[in-house]
């Protein structure tokens, strides 16, 4: 579902139609988002009563990207993949993107392609040394 506005309650429409609809058996749904104002757990008691918002908020696993890091050039990976496979050309009706974004998802979904970290703990303690408290 595309939304042409960021709202709380928008957002909360969202997480029920992907908990009731796309994964209605599902225990827990994990979601990865970034810091936007309104993806928190106090969009959905501001949409729903408070019973079914938390009914909704206890089958979710919420974790908010980092500001920075390099999660952001997985990300932009992903973007640059989805924009060649799938939006290298113009489609003029919000139906058939839809349908479209939904193929390339599932297809990328079943591939389920698997990121490589290259920077281990070890190099995490040498470059992050100021992190990390003296002994």
């Amino acid at each position: 579902q595309a939304l042409s506005q960021r709202t709380r309650t928008d957002f909360a429409g969202q997480v029920k139609h992907l908990l009731s609809v796309d994964y209605p058996d599902a225990e827990t749904v994990v979601l990865m988002m970034d810091n936007l104002n309104t993806h928190d757990i106090a969009s959905l008691y501001e949409a729903f009563e408070p019973e079914e918002a938390f009914a909704l908020a206890q089958r979710l696993e919420i974790h908010h990207t980092p500001k920075h890091g390099s999660w952001l050039n997985i990300a932009e990976i992903e973007l640059s993949a989805l924009t060649r496979q799938c939006l290298d050309r113009r489609i003029g009706d919000l139906a058939i993107l839809n349908t479209e974004l939904s193929a390339w998802q599932n297809a990328t979904n079943t591939d389920q392609r698997q990121v490589d970290w290259q920077f281990t703990t070890h190099d995490a303690r040498i470059k992050l040394r100021h992190l990390y408290p003296k002994h």
